[in-house]
């Protein structure tokens, strides 16, 4: 680089002084102050429109949560009548922004509510929530964990939580699943009979019904609570059957009417035609007096083999016992 030297003997740069620069030196000079001029107004351009959009975007959502629905559909209509900003502005009062923002965006969306913000993407591919869905519908007792794993055996990797956002989204949530006797033909065809006998029975014929049966209590095994996932107003959809067996449990004979609950007797051993007599013996004649019952009052039982048997039934003639015994399980009809 050439140094040169003015009247005070200091020395200057060619791009210090301009009467020292070539000529090819000033064009070079003269472009880099073009091409940064033209920089500077490219981005003051695209900053002010940034600005702008800014400024409209918070207009059309401070117009929407301040106005309601119909004051915005009155200014679209009023703007469809052929009035401009101005006069919709002096008749009901509002700015001409928010006038203006709400009728932009009737023009783009052709909707006047609010617009959805925008957020992250979906973690799961619309593909990944049929599966999902699919899974759900075969095996509604299929936990999030399992889910979690599927996604990411398919190569989407989501918490239980994503899941269970996205299983809510669909309509479904997490409840325990109600249980039914697992019931057999005869069974169903026996209910049916029974509740067709007594279709038309008045209140006060279901007063004097005093209920009973047996019951097992169980601390584990299959009565546990189970949650399922399913949709609203479908609480027996899918459901858990359930059988009488397990273990860790105790067996309690008990009765109840509409009036209340009778006693409650716990079962030892296994319970045959002789120990129910006996059961019935201390506790329902009591039961019945303790409910006032009255006179005329109708014994229900299950048609159990222990309640039908011979001796029992004999019992039942001594004693003038009025009884019904349709039933082979009393579970569903109790309240």
């Amino acid at each position: 680089m050439e140094l040169h030297f003015n009247e005070g003997n200091k020395y200057l740069t060619p791009f210090q002084s301009e009467r020292f620069l070539s000529p090819r030196c000033l064009l070079y000079r003269q472009r880099a102050e073009i091409r940064s001029t033209l920089l500077k107004g490219v981005l003051l351009i695209s900053a002010r429109y940034l600005y702008k959009r800014q400024l409209s975007t918070e207009a059309i959502n401070q117009s929407d949560s301040k106005l309601s629905k119909d004051v915005r559909d009155k200014i679209v209509d009023l703007h469809k009548a052929g009035m401009g900003y101005k006069t919709i502005t002096k008749q009901l009062g509002e700015k001409v922004t928010t006038v203006g923002a709400i009728i932009r965006k009737w023009k783009k969306h052709k909707i006047t509510v609010n617009l959805p913000r925008p957020g992250a993407p979906c973690k799961i591919s619309p593909r990944g929530v049929a599966m999902t869905m699919r899974t759900v519908r075969n095996q509604p007792r299929t936990t999030r964990e399992d889910l979690v794993n599927d996604l990411k055996a398919a190569g989407t990797i989501v918490t239980k939580k994503t899941i269970g956002n996205t299983l809510c989204r669909e309509g479904l949530k997490s409840c325990s699943a109600r249980k039914i006797p697992l019931l057999k033909k005869a069974h169903i065809h026996g209910r049916l009979k029974f509740a067709n006998e007594h279709l038309n029975d008045s209140e006060d014929n279901w007063v004097k019904v005093l209920w009973s049966d047996e019951t097992k209590m169980e601390l584990f095994g299959i009565n546990s609570t189970r949650r399922v996932w399913r949709r609203r107003n479908a609480a027996y959809d899918p459901m858990i059957p359930t059988v009488k067996h397990g273990g860790g449990d105790i067996m309690l004979w008990g009765c109840f009417s509409a009036k209340g609950t009778g006693q409650l007797h716990r079962i030892k051993g296994t319970m045959d035609g002789a120990m129910y007599r006996q059961i019935l013996g201390e506790n329902l004649l009591h039961s019945a007096r303790a409910l006032k019952m009255g006179r005329g009052w109708v014994f229900q039982h299950d048609n159990d083999p222990k309640h039908t048997a011979k001796e029992q039934r004999i019992g039942s003639r001594r004693s003038t016992l009025r009884s019904w015994s349709g039933l082979a399980s009393l579970q569903t009809l109790i309240p």
